[in-house]
């Protein structure tokens, strides 16, 4: 099963980002269990993500339902858009490494999220509700960074909406078997050393979870 690292930080270049640092720490593990093996990475940033705007997916969606004829620019950016789902459902473990934005995720990652959330394709429509079509052992695992510390279960733990989105998203709606999240938290407060052990540890567990039965 191949494995596929969505990067979400809008700066995927800066190597001392926490988040980047979260994903050094998964490329190294894997290395060590894959030798052979390369994950592939997408950087939400350094990519043309189509966007639901009226001169974008909206127009493509309407015009595709009705049958129209798309312009030359709308079918450029259909194809984009359906080789992002592509790519995303061709790989069964999904690494998404991302800063908190606002207790939120990236908005990048929501751009994303609106190409491979499609009716159909990875999730579908029944009479008793929707139902996710990724059920096929399907894993995500979150690799979060974060300024603020969001597990101390104070009034910042529920205001931390991203993992919960994410989550909902990937096995609610889509299907996901399992979801993980390992966090670098506290980063404005706390010493690199302490956050990076802790995040170490963290994903050491997940790791063997995430790659369980028969992992590639």
């Amino acid at each position: 099963m191949k494995t596929f690292i969505i990067n979400a930080h809008p700066d995927f270049t800066h190597q001392e980002s926490y988040s980047n640092k979260l994903q050094t720490l998964f490329l190294e593990q894997f290395k060590k269990r894959f030798p052979h093996e390369e994950p592939s990475i997408l950087h939400l940033y350094g990519t043309e993500i189509p966007r639901i705007e009226k001169d974008q997916l909206l127009r493509i969606w309407d015009k595709q339902a009705s049958e129209q004829t798309l312009t030359a620019a709308e079918e450029k950016i259909a194809a984009a858009s359906s080789a992002l789902l592509a790519q995303f459902k061709a790989h069964h473990r999904i690494v998404i490494v991302s800063p908190v934005h606002n207790f939120n995720v990236t908005s990048r990652m929501k751009d994303y999220i609106d190409n491979i959330l499609i009716a159909r394709e990875t999730f579908k429509y029944t009479e008793d509700g929707s139902v996710g079509l990724m059920t096929d052992d399907y894993r995500v695992l979150l690799l979060q960074a974060s300024g603020s510390i969001f597990t101390n279960n104070d009034r910042y733990t529920p205001l931390e909406f991203s993992h919960f989105y994410l989550k909902e998203i990937f096995q609610n709606l889509m299907g996901f078997q399992q979801f993980h999240i390992v966090r670098a938290q506290g980063t404005a407060i706390l010493e690199e050393e302490t956050i990076l052990t802790a995040a170490a540890d963290d994903l050491s567990n997940a790791f063997d979870a995430f790659f369980s039965h028969g992992g590639m």
